[in-house]
């Protein structure tokens, strides 16, 4: 299971650890990830992601699952995101046909 965020695309960054006397000594950030539920409306499912604390927040702000992964690069979603993506758009699309 890699440290990457499914929905971001955020992951480990390298950096240094800086002393007081300036020694400069490599290290690792790690972004914090949460294994969390999230439940699409427009599908009526429930899906588990391994997201970032950051990411949680961002689909707060922007309204939730639908709304975020819609507008989402594929780039930045992992494999199972972008498979919830296609069935959030056909499902979308599929409601749209239905009322016109």
């Amino acid at each position: 299971m890699s440290r990457r965020c499914e929905l971001t695309g955020i992951g480990p960054m390298v950096g240094h650890n800086v002393s007081h006397s300036n020694i400069k000594t490599k290290r690792r950030f790690l972004p914090s990830l949460k294994t969390v539920k999230l439940t699409s409306e427009t599908l009526g499912q429930t899906f588990s992601l391994r997201i970032s604390n950051a990411a949680l927040r961002t689909l707060d702000y922007k309204g939730g699952l639908d709304v975020f992964i819609v507008k989402a690069r594929d780039e930045q979603l992992s494999i199972a995101a972008q498979r919830i993506k296609r069935q959030v758009r056909a499902k979308i699309a599929e409601q749209a046909a239905a009322a016109a």
